[in-house]
């Protein structure tokens, strides 16, 4: 979460606790989320849990855990073809298929139905956007898996994604992950372009690590943690983690939260990225590489591993793996 100033240790305390409440619900979002439950994870009475969150987040505590589910499920619509709508409804927490066509038309204005083929309404403007074939890029257009081999050795399968309107190619491989234990300070609201934004997070992040031995090169892992699909939730509302790995006995401080990104199959793809350059390869690897992989995305967040300094690149530019947790289709 990001404080409309410079946090004292009361106020970096309550929003360790609201971060504990949040990490909580994202990872349990198809189950019981009750007020009683997750006043506890935060360490206050219910009744003035719920206040505190509201005043915190923006949102009330039902409102927050509605959209999230909403916004997971809605995003599975799109992601995810071969499942069901039932299915989907199922897996992301709602009791009936009638229960989530109730929310999905609530957040979105639309049924489930009905954004599945593309007929989403802009929330703000109340009219309907353009069918995908109408809009000014198509995804299946600007990118073309030009090849694909399988590593006999490692079973490891590899593509390579011709990106036109570069001119280049990238690599993605789909392998599995290790664990990954990471300490972070959290970002709500727009990112895309604010790289100020991401330094200065990265910047508190390093002076909280480095008075504690944690920064242990080339070890430690930097990286950015998604939780939220930017194409359908509101930009204010939009997570993102700046984040590090850390020792698994590492405590979480103050507003420097911590969090365990699963072990897994991800597809990896390398990039090497200017400061405005990162929307378009999130496009190639979710537009371009996806469906034409035979994967879909799961539910595990996704995130950017960075792999140099870019002020030691000769073009200035990042070396950044792009992390998408999948499973088969």
């Amino acid at each position: 979460m990001t404080p409309p100033f410079p946090e004292s240790p009361r106020r970096a305390e309550y929003v360790a606790r609201i971060n504990r409440v949040i990490d909580h619900i994202q990872a349990h979002l198809d189950g019981e989320l009750s007020l009683v439950v997750l006043a506890k994870v935060a360490s206050f009475s219910p009744f003035h849990f719920h206040r505190v969150f509201a005043a915190m987040v923006g949102e009330t505590l039902n409102q927050f855990i509605t959209r999230l589910r909403a916004e997971r499920a809605a995003a599975r619509l799109s992601l995810n073809p071969g499942q069901s709508i039932t299915e989907i409804a199922l897996d992301c927490g709602y009791s009936s298929p009638a229960a989530f066509s109730r929310a999905c038309r609530e957040a979105f204005g639309v049924s489930p139905s009905a954004w599945r083929d593309g007929g989403r309404r802009d929330r703000k403007i109340g009219k309907e956007e353009s069918k995908p074939g109408q809009s000014k890029s198509n995804p299946g257009k600007d990118f073309a898996v030009v090849s694909f081999h399988i590593d006999l050795q490692t079973n490891q399968p590899t593509w390579r994604v011709q990106m036109k309107a570069k001119k280049a190619e990238i690599v993605v491989d789909v392998k599995e992950l290790p664990e990954m234990h990471v300490a972070y300070v959290r970002h709500i609201g727009p990112y895309a372009g604010q790289g100020q934004l991401f330094a200065e997070f990265f910047g508190k992040l390093m002076r909280w690590a480095g008075p504690r031995g944690l920064i242990r090169f080339p070890q430690t892992k930097m990286l950015s943690v998604y939780y939220d699909d930017p194409h359908v939730t509101e930009e204010g509302r939009l997570r993102v983690d700046c984040g590090m790995t850390v020792p698994p006995e590492t405590q979480a401080e103050g507003e420097v939260g911590r969090t365990t990104l699963p072990a897994g199959k991800y597809a990896v793809a390398h990039f090497e990225l200017g400061e405005h350059e990162y929307s378009e390869a999130w496009k190639a690897v979710m537009g371009g590489w996806l469906p034409e992989s035979g994967y879909q995305p799961d539910d595990r967040p996704c995130f950017e591993l960075y792999l140099n300094d870019p002020k030691q690149h000769p073009q200035g530019k990042a070396i950044v793996d792009i992390c998408v947790p999948v499973r088969p289709m």
